[in-house]
């Protein structure tokens, strides 16, 4: 080991007391990084999990039928629309081949096409307005785990078989095996028998989402060959966007993200990214703070030894190489212990708060940033030690060995 290493670990080690609450106080700054890192991580990791958990990643829908400009007879622009008729619903005719199609994207996990529309729930008096999912019975768990959040009954969906959530049985009065009229915005009607009670924890869902056969779906919307849109699960939620794209290119059909759907997400995690990383900026400040004012204090009790030392021969260099060393010793025995203690904090509020569903604590331990905060702990320490050092450099011998 260097000679000067050696003197500024001895300038160290000889006062631990001190020592050892400046390197407590730079492990709880990196703590408090770390914490920040993976909280952030872990509520992205959970939001992101919780919007896409139960709905399509990417959604096939027709095209919308827009306005274009034209080259006219006299070489003026004009716009031309084309009016879509306003009673046919827009829907995917050759559906089957779109089908395949998606099913051989890379990263495709589920497709579910779907007849959707709206409808009212009839049963006595008690009416309630519904979304109606019309789907391909063995394909009702593509999207939506609906088979695997059954409360009573079976996830069947024969010709006059209906699905609906918790809330919305309780609010029309509704058991398994009880009948109830459907009476689509189309104007078609038909008696169902509830075949199953779901409860999937989104209100949303729970209360107004009614799933059906796609065939009684048809006769209901008047939708005889189509269907309005194929929705997509992709195994890797954050390659929506990319699918979508190749599907859009592949089909010729409208396709759409989650991404773009839930752009609000994207702002509220951004947010809340920027926020952890102002508290993790001021956190290293302290760091930087708390190693330099006790450097300075440092300097100013070894005055008469930096004198002595510079009486001898030492060179300005080597005290400026000690006290910056002095601010790597510190930075990097409280970055590795803030770094060991925040990771078992993670981990210790990761599994304390965990639950029996399997949920909790929404922290990510493996995602603390564990590197960039040790590397970042140590620059700092040793930036804040050069204005010691300056300070050290700077003492004039022969002033301090006359007093």
């Amino acid at each position: 080991m260097p000679f000067v290493a050696v003197v500024a670990w001895r300038y160290v080690t000889s006062n631990w007391t001190q020592s050892a609450l400046l390197i407590a106080g730079v492990a709880i700054g990196v703590i408090v990084f770390v914490f920040m890192t993976a909280l952030i991580a872990g509520l992205a990791t959970f939001l992101t999990k919780q919007t896409t958990g139960n709905i399509a990643h990417v959604s096939l829908e027709p095209l919308e039928r827009t306005s274009r400009a034209l080259p006219g007879a006299d070489g003026a622009t004009q716009l031309v629309a084309r009016v879509a008729a306003i009673e046919k619903r827009a829907q995917i005719l050759d559906w089957p081949v779109y089908l395949r199609i998606a099913e051989a994207a890379p990263g495709v996990v589920g497709v579910s096409p779907q007849i959707n529309s709206s409808a009212f729930l009839i049963k006595g008096q008690a009416v309630a307005t519904v979304a109606v999912n019309g789907v391909v019975p063995d394909r009702l768990n593509a999207i939506t785990d609906i088979g695997g959040n059954i409360l009573q009954g079976e996830a069947n969906l024969d010709l006059n078989g209906l699905l609906i959530g918790v809330k919305l049985a309780s609010t029309l009065g509704l058991g398994v095996g009880q009948p109830v009229t459907m009476r689509s915005d189309r104007g078609g009607e038909r008696s169902l028998t509830v075949r199953g009670i779901f409860k999937s924890g989104i209100g949303s869902l729970d209360e107004r989402v009614a799933f059906v056969n796609i065939q009684a779906a048809r006769r209901l919307a008047d939708l005889p060959q189509g269907v309005t849109q194929i929705e997509i699960k992709l195994a890797d939620v954050n390659t929506a966007s990319a699918v979508a794209q190749t599907l859009a290119r592949a089909t010729g059909l409208k396709a759409t993200s989650w991404i773009e759907r839930n752009a609000q997400l994207f702002v509220a995690l951004h947010s809340q990214a920027q926020t952890g990383m102002l508290i993790q900026i001021f956190s290293l400040i302290t760091i930087v703070i708390g190693v330099s004012s006790a450097l300075l204090l440092t300097t100013y009790r070894r005055r008469a030894e930096i004198a002595i030392m510079r009486s001898m021969g030492v060179t300005k260099r080597f005290i400026v190489t000690a006290f910056l060393m002095q601010g790597l010793f510190i930075g990097a025995l409280g970055s590795l212990a803030g770094a060991a203690l925040g990771y078992w904090l993670c981990v210790f509020l990761a599994t304390v708060a965990s639950r029996p569903d399997g949920s909790g604590f929404p922290i990510a331990p493996e995602q603390g940033g564990y590197l960039a905060v040790i590397l970042l702990t140590i620059a700092g320490s040793v930036l804040a030690a050069v204005l010691p050092a300056r300070a050290a450099a700077g003492i004039d011998p022969v002033a301090v060995l006359n007093q």
